[in-house]
């Protein structure tokens, strides 16, 4: 989601202005959308695969030349252990991303002897503009969908999620006794603007939250309303479910302190009520300590790195992830902080790392988009996951 709820935020609160002031009208293909979205009901999880590359290749705007390369980094994908402990992982990415999102955690449970999968949630993946049709029945959909093709191939079945991702495999897991636990990285359980709560109305008046030139071939950079109001359900629908219950199963759950994407005070309040394990485990990336006592704290103040304060999406990826690791090909520079330093950021050779939003006299950032800690972070989800042994 990067900054797009914060520049939401902007656009409810100015509505008329951004109505006829940031919509393009302009036919540029990114921003059309599909006549139907993939199905996701096929019997078996290759055949989802394939059948979804057909479909991604036929509706796919593409970014680079390479179209095979593309497709490949973002289809859903099987990563199979090469010494299978019997369970599964279903992991779902988070709003505008793609299953690339779980590369680097998805190899690494896969070493654990863990089977992984990764879906893709409706609308992703193909063109921005297709993120105007999904509805919150077509993302919960999808994931208790693939849950259950996973029961069929394993022991025991773990879920993890990033963002609103997150969401709703802990919606699923609170309906569903027989999952074993959950990994959640940057849960996006409430956001941290609440003009969010408006989307839905404001979808009815203007089609985009937010529109940049599409350039990342990982993920969306522009954001439709609709899938915004999208997100607000399953936060409204996973905040419904933990006023009513406990989770007493084993949760991971990995936070920055400089997001300004979501409320972390909320993540952190609900794991510490709610999230009833002993062997649960928060990893918090940031300066100030939390008094819960399941917590690991990481600084985020990384001079020698150039590193400011933690992301919304770097918690996920490797330092040596070749597109968004420490030489990755990918900076992105739309990073909240202005036209000038935004303009600067792409050439600047003296470039700093921070979360949207962000700002330092003196320095240009960039978005961090890997985790410093990346091993140390695994080390922890293991031992979580061991715990149900």
């Amino acid at each position: 989601m990067k900054g797009k709820l914060s520049a939401l935020a902007c656009t409810i609160v100015g509505i008329t202005i951004v109505t006829f002031g940031c919509s393009s009208s302009e036919p540029i293909a990114a921003y059309q959308k599909a006549q139907s979205l993939p199905s996701y009901q096929q019997q078996s999880f290759n055949q989802y695969v394939e059948e979804t590359k057909q479909w991604l290749a036929e509706n796919r705007v593409f970014i680079t030349d390479d179209k095979q390369a593309e497709l490949a980094q973002v289809l859903p994908k099987e990563y199979q252990p090469a010494n299978p402990n019997g369970q599964g992982i279903l992991l779902v990415h988070g709003l505008g991303d793609s299953p690339y999102s779980f590369v680097d955690v998805a190899t690494h449970l896969a070493s654990q002897g863990y089977l992984v999968r990764t879906i893709l949630l409706p609308g992703h993946a193909s063109k921005v503009g297709d993120l105007q049709l999904p509805t919150v029945e077509d993302w919960q959909g999808v994931v208790d969908h693939h849950i259950e093709l996973l029961k069929k191939d394993t022991d025991g079945v773990w879920l993890g999620g990033y963002s609103t991702g997150a969401n709703l495999v802990t919606t699923a897991a609170l309906k569903d006794d027989k999952i074993e636990g959950l990994l959640l990285f940057s849960p996006a359980l409430q956001p941290h603007s609440s003009s969010v709560q408006f989307a839905e109305m404001a979808s009815y008046f203007v089609t985009w939250a937010d529109q940049d030139p599409e350039d990342n071939p990982l993920r969306y950079n522009s954001l439709p309303m609709n899938a915004a109001a999208v997100y607000y359900q399953t936060s409204a629908d996973v905040r419904r479910q933990l006023e009513a219950h406990s989770y007493d199963k084993p949760v991971f759950m990995l936070l920055s302190e400089g997001d300004r994407v979501i409320s972390t005070q909320f993540a952190i309040d609900t794991f510490a009520s709610k999230m009833t394990n002993p062997a649960n485990q928060l990893v918090w990336q940031g300066e100030q300590d939390l008094s819960e006592p399941r917590s690991t704290r990481f600084s985020m103040k990384l001079p020698t790195q150039h590193i400011s304060n933690g992301s919304h999406m770097g918690l996920l990826f490797s330092p040596d992830n070749p597109n968004y690791g420490i030489s990755g090909s990918q900076r992105i520079c739309s990073n909240g902080q202005g036209e000038e330093a935004e303009k600067l950021c792409p050439t600047q050779s003296d470039i700093w790392y921070s979360a949207w939003g962000y700002v330092e006299p003196g320095k240009v950032h960039a978005r961090l988009t890997y985790n410093p800690y990346f091993e140390q972070s695994m080390n922890l989800l293991d031992k979580v996951m061991q715990s149900k042994s």
